[in-house]
């Protein structure tokens, strides 16, 4: 009698581990160990590639194929992508040349068992309103829109998918950030910002937009699931966080994604970093 056909699945994670070193040293290396993830997404590794192999052949994670991008500064953003199958290409930052080597942006394709797939790992600026520094993350933002649009016309000819992970810095709405009154005028939560994420993912009550946001679709409808806490104060233990961790897909994958897992720490002290990851499951 023949064997039962193995169901297709999937299974990615994105995290800013707040230091991939720091991470490690406070457990979080185990616990994305512990998920089995085919894709691992990482924001804030704030390390070069010889500290970054240097932790990940000491984990759980030593088998996976690593594709990084580290910021020129020492010590700042980095991101990577781990996948459990070598990449077919890696793609190094977002134009102009202004980002080129911020460690914010990195893309790898993969085969997957729905098909060619684009994997994003991007670290959005902070900000902070009426400086420099948001007038920064506003090109940043626009030179995402452009290479957000550019891959999904790509993926459109060849069939594939694209996956977009990453921490965004911006919560799109009013359930997305539990104190939104007082963040109204501050960076994460201005119109302004708010208004890429309208756009690419549509609006509560509103048309859709050309992204799935997997986070909220399988996530209910809020308030939360949050992903950030500050490290001071009580926001964690009253659950006064941000939901600015994101996974968005293109609609020919959205449509296998069944559940999406904020992996909160049960307690303040179990914390590995100021984020949660988030998981989704492909079938």
């Amino acid at each position: 009698m023949a064997g039962r056909r193995r169901k297709a699945s999937l299974t990615t994670v994105t995290a800013n581990v707040n230091g991939i070193r720091a991470a490690a040293r406070r457990g979080g290396l185990d616990w994305l160990g512990e998920v089995e993830a085919d894709v691992i997404c990482l924001q804030e590794v704030r390390a070069t590639h010889e500290q970054v192999h240097e932790q990940l052949s000491a984990s759980p994670l030593s088998h996976l194929h690593v594709s990084h991008s580290p910021a020129a500064t020492l010590g700042r953003n980095g991101v990577a992508v781990l996948t459990r199958e070598p990449p077919r290409a890696v793609r190094i930052g977002i134009g102009p040349d202004e980002f080129a080597h911020q460690g914010r942006w990195i893309e790898v394709d993969i085969a997957t068992p729905f098909g060619p797939t684009t994997v994003v790992s991007a670290y959005v600026h902070t900000g902070e309103a009426g400086t420099p520094r948001q007038e920064e993350k506003f090109r940043f933002l626009d030179a995402m829109d452009r290479r957000l649009a550019t891959l999904r016309r790509r993926a459109s000819r060849s069939q594939g998918h694209v996956l977009v992970t990453g921490d965004f810095n911006i919560a799109q709405s009013e359930m997305d950030i539990k104190n939104w009154r007082p963040n109204r005028d501050k960076a994460g939560f201005l119109p302004e910002e708010r208004a890429y994420l309208d756009r690419w993912f549509g609006t509560l009550g509103g048309n859709p937009g050309p992204w799935h946001d997997l986070g909220r679709r399988l996530g209910g409808p809020g308030p939360g699931p949050y992903t950030w806490w500050s490290w001071r104060g009580r926001g964690f233990d009253t659950d006064g966080g941000w939901r600015i961790d994101y996974q968005v897909v293109t609609p020919g994958l959205a449509v296998h994604a069944r559940e999406a897992i904020v992996g909160k720490a049960p307690t303040y002290a179990e914390r590995w970093s100021d984020h949660a990851p988030l998981t989704v499951r492909y079938e």
